[in-house]
Formats: structure tokens, C-alpha cells, sequence
């Protein structure tokens, strides 16, 4: 009489196979979600900065910039950073707000992306990024790599 299915040196065969797939597919998931995230601090801070240059052009101040939101940490469009938005001249009263300074930092399960730890864009759209040794990574995390 012949019997059908599968011995349970075949089953673990199988499962053997699974797994290293597996430990070679998560990770790299993983690493490509991070990337992908990453587009929320870069669109965040972007937009932030077209509304400051908004207000800008109407107030000529950008601490007077109803929503700025100058100091923080808020939480970006996505939630995957906290975003502050600085202007060093808030700490002279009375002079005219005539820059800012936007940084974004990790949070979440973003925080192991050490690769960009660190998104700043300021008045003259510098556009840097730092990974978590505090080097420059500007490239890398803007997209252009």
C-alpha cells in the first residue's frame, strides 16, 4: 500500500529553506523601509520651509509666521521624526526675524536608522544630514544616493 506526503526530514528541509530566505529578506526589508521613511523628514522639512518663506515675503519676520511652530520638537507629517524649527534672532527683541534653522531627529523605530540621524535645512536651503558618528551624510539621506 503506498502512502502520500511528506517525510519529516523533507518537512524540515523545507523549513531550513524558509528560514535562510527569511534571514536574508528581513533585513533587507527592513533597511529599505527606513529609506523610504526617510522622505518624511526631507517632505516635512520642505514644506515647513516654503511656509516660513510664505510668511516671509508677506511679514518680512519669520517669528511673526502664525503655525511656525519656532522651537518644538513637533512631530513630522508622518510621525517618524521630531521637528524644530529655530531663529537665532528670537533671542535679540526687536530685531527682524531674518532666518531660521530646521532640524529633524529620529524617532520611533526610526532611531536605528543610523545612517541619517540628524536632518537640518536652513534660510539658504543647506540641505545637510548627519548619521549617528555626527558625519556628514548629506547625499545619502537627501536622496541624492
Amino acid at each position: 500500500m503506498k502512502k502520500n506526503g511528506f517525510t519529516l526530514v523533507e518537512l524540515m528541509i523545507a523549513v531550513t529553506i524558509v528560514a535562510i530566505l527569511a534571514m536574508i529578506a528581513v533585513p533587507s526589508y527592513t533597511q529599505y523601509v527606513r529609506k523610504a521613511n526617510r522622505t518624511d523628514a526631507t517632505k516635512t522639512l520642505t514644506l515647513d520651509a516654503q511656509a516660513l518663506e510664505r510668511c516671509y515675503s508677506q511679514t518680512f519676520s519669520y517669528t511673526a509666521c502664525p503655525g511656525a511652530a519656532i522651537g518644538g520638537p513637533v512631530a513630522s507629517i508622518e510621525g517618524k521624526y521630531n521637528v524644530t524649527i529655530a531663529s537665532p534672532d528670537t533671542v535679540t527683541p526687536g530685531a527682524p526675524a531674518a532666518s531660521y534653522y530646521i532640524s529633524a531627529v529620529p524617532v520611533g523605530t526610526q532611531v536605528n536608522d543610523t545612517d541619517c540621524a540628524l536632518f537640518t535645512l536652513n534660510t539658504l536651503n543647506t540641505q545637510k544630514a548627519q548619521n549617528s558618528a555626527a558625519a556628514d551624510n548629506s547625499q545619502t539621506c537627501w536622496g541624492s544616493t
